[in-house]
């Protein structure tokens, strides 16, 4: 299990942990030493979310903490509020002494709380430990942790040291980890086979690539995920100005939340094939960068005229999905961080996704809402397709007007695929400040609610 947890033989060692509310206080109140009723009278403890006591024992020890949570019926339910914990107690073993409002969720939020990103700054680690709660598989947990991390790690990584070479080698790394086979694709081969995504990445000295990773048996249903892979992103000859680059470090958000993905799915050994498709680039600026008004051939067949180069992610994805839909998978699923009329529709916390599989979609709505891991499915709404229109060639790459630029860019991406069980998630990957569960920085978005859809079709 994840060092974060330990077995619930150790019980009778744990700090008890009390979740309590308005409605609950009394009664928790008659659970604990008279000593510390005392204590919480005279403390003046409110109840409320956020809010922790600690408890002391006779002898000057840790007796026990409460810590407030929301009170049913009250407005909305932080289901994560407990990932605070892991920030505030001293170091020591825990236990939920009651019932918080989901406690698999609980746990899982005090785990992902500990997160740490310390490869270039020493941080002394958080030793808190939690007894897994009754009736919660810990072993699930903690795949998940392991993913989340891998995830946020990869994404937190600067740019100088994670481009497609370094990415390459990371992907190559959880192959080797989990038994999969590894292809990449470079060079010329690359311009041959993959022309959108070689066209992106002819700015670089950083060459470009393609990585696919296979696992699983080839007789059971196939499951692609294809994550954008955009190292870093200058925009290109279009140029970002400054406060859009600053975070650009995560534009490879999607192939490190489709690595996220397939640690849970290989590691449960879900009964599925997974192939794992990354285009990894970077979008620079030479005498080499592709240029506004070129028209590549990509590998579908479909000609593109670049309307902008700052809308490289959806190139690369194009040549990564007609790649994918060859073998006509099960499901296909995209990740990127793609739009930023994403994030001026839904905010920072909630995904978009695109789909015309009605029954996926509300398969994955009601994953995401269980698992805490919100998304929000969009329309990929055919008649602004008109808008991609282009004059010299089969598709613009940017729609025109400005509007739907969230759409446009899954109708754009609807034009690689067949297949009607094609999902595409335009993830923002990024916790703009700390909360509950989610350190600052990189988060892996989307993730768990679609390990958690593909349990209940596949384990």
């Amino acid at each position: 299990m994840h060092p974060v947890f330990v077995n619930a033989g150790k019980n009778a060692q744990a700090t008890p942990i009390w979740f309590v509310h308005p409605g609950t206080l009394d009664s928790v109140r008659k659970e604990i030493s008279e000593r510390g009723r005392t204590f919480v009278a005279t403390a003046g403890f409110e109840a409320k979310p956020g809010r922790l006591l600690l408890l002391p024992a006779a002898d000057g020890k840790l007796a026990g903490a409460l810590f407030g949570i929301e009170k049913p019926g009250e407005g909305e339910i932080d289901r994560f509020r407990p990932g605070q914990l892991s920030n505030l107690l001293p170091p020591g073993t825990y236990r939920f002494a009651n019932a918080p409002h989901d406690a698999r969720l609980a746990a899982l939020a005090f785990a992902l709380g500990t997160y740490q990103f310390t490869r270039y700054r020493k941080a002394e680690a958080r030793k808190v430990h939690l007894v897994v709660p009754q009736g919660v598989d810990g072993d699930d947990l903690s795949r998940i942790v392991e993913g989340v991390t891998l995830c946020r790690d990869l994404t937190n990584t600067p740019s100088n040291d994670m481009g497609p070479a370094e990415l390459e080698a990371a992907s190559r790394a959880f192959a080797r980890r989990h038994g999969a086979k590894v292809r990449v694709t470079s060079g010329a081969a690359l311009e041959k086979s993959f022309p959108l995504v070689n066209a992106v990445g002819a700015g670089s000295t950083r060459k470009p690539r393609l990585i696919d990773i296979t696992w699983g048996k080839p007789s059971d249903p196939q499951i692609t995920l294809v994550g954008k892979g955009v190292c870093f992103d200058t925009g290109g000859l279009d140029i970002k100005p400054d406060s859009s680059m600053l975070n650009m470090k995560k534009d490879m958000a999607g192939a490190a939340t489709a690595l996220a993905l397939a640690h849970m799915i290989i590691d449960r050994r879900l009964k599925v094939r997974l192939r794992v498709v990354i285009p990894a680039v970077e979008n620079s600026i030479s005498g080499t960068s592709f240029r506004p008004r070129d028209v590549y051939v990509s590998r579908k067949g479909i000609s593109v005229e670049i309307g902008n180069t700052d809308a490289e992610g959806r190139l690369i994805l194009a040549d990564a999905l007609a790649l994918a839909d060859e073998e006509k998978p099960t499901m296909i699923v995209d990740f990127a961080t793609l739009t930023g009329a994403a994030r001026v529709a839904l905010g920072p916390d909630v995904p978009p996704f695109f789909t015309d599989d009605d029954a996926l979609a509300d398969a994955l709505s009601r994953a995401g809402a269980a698992e805490n891991d919100p998304v929000w499915r969009m329309p990929l709404w055919r008649p602004y397709q008109t808008m991609l229109d282009s004059k010299v060639a089969d598709l613009n790459n940017v729609g025109t007007g400005g509007h739907g630029g969230s759409i446009t860019a899954a109708l754009f991406l609807r034009r690689f695929v067949t297949a009607k069980s094609w999902l595409h998630l335009d993830i923002f990957a990024w916790t703009p400040s700390a909360k509950p569960g989610r350190p600052e920085g990189a988060e892996c978005q989307t993730a768990r609610a679609l390990y958690a859809m593909l349990c209940k079709r596949y384990a």
